[in-house]
């Protein structure tokens, strides 16, 4: 198969992941490991991460009803904590490799669940931050926010919104992401889903991939 086209989540892809975050904040908190993951996990579709990911509630919002259910779930902790550790570092590697794909004539797009908080697409909470992040986002063809949609991975929608947005079918796409539940419907969707551990590990399966060396 002859790809087209690669497709990019951002938070734990381009950036290292936001679960490294949560648990230097769980283990500051005196929380169980994973915790937050476990709080985001319960009731999936309809919790307060998945509401604020479509934009459905404000920040202020999202803190309060975060800290209840992590309260329902024998622990406290607002909102405001999870979204000021959100912000991942840039991996300078996979942003090396964009520009590869770029300069040989792959389209390119970034499908991120984020929420409206903080600077920009990367949800940054500094200046800087945001303007590196910024400058990533203009790379891509095309980018998809599921805060400014009003959908959110694994919603098979938001794929197919990329898709029509490239000009592309599925089957001429590699997808990158670092969650399972977030590959499953770009691959039933026909696109070649890479599940990304590290940045490393990513580059070497997208190189395989698409027979090419990336950086």
């Amino acid at each position: 198969m002859t790809y087209t086209t690669v497709i990019f989540d951002f938070g734990g892809v381009i950036t290292a992941s936001p679960f490294e975050a949560f648990n230097r904040l769980e283990a500051e908190r005196g929380l169980p490991r994973d915790f937050i993951r476990r709080v985001n996990a319960a009731d999936p579709d309809g919790n307060a991460w998945a509401r604020f990911e479509r934009a459905e509630i404000d920040a202020a919002a999202f803190d309060s009803l975060f800290a209840s259910e992590a309260r329902a779930m024998g622990h406290e902790l607002e909102g405001e904590a999870v979204l000021a550790v959100l912000a991942g570092a840039v991996r300078p590697a996979m942003v090396a490799a964009l520009d590869t794909l770029k300069a040989r004539d792959f389209g390119t797009g970034c499908i991120t669940n984020n929420v409206p908080s903080g600077k920009g697409a990367g949800m940054a909470r500094s200046e800087e931050l945001a303007a590196e992040v910024a400058a990533i986002m203009a790379r891509f063809d095309h980018v998809i926010e599921s805060s400014k949609v009003g959908v959110r991975k694994p919603d098979p929608r938001i794929y197919e919104m990329m898709c029509e947005a490239l000009g592309v079918q599925p089957a001429e796409c590699v997808y990158l992401d670092d969650l399972g539940i977030n590959c499953k419907p770009a691959s039933q969707l026909g696109m070649h889903a890479i599940k990304v551990t590290s940045g490393e590990q990513a580059l070497a399966d997208l190189s395989a991939v698409l027979g090419m060396e990336l950086p």
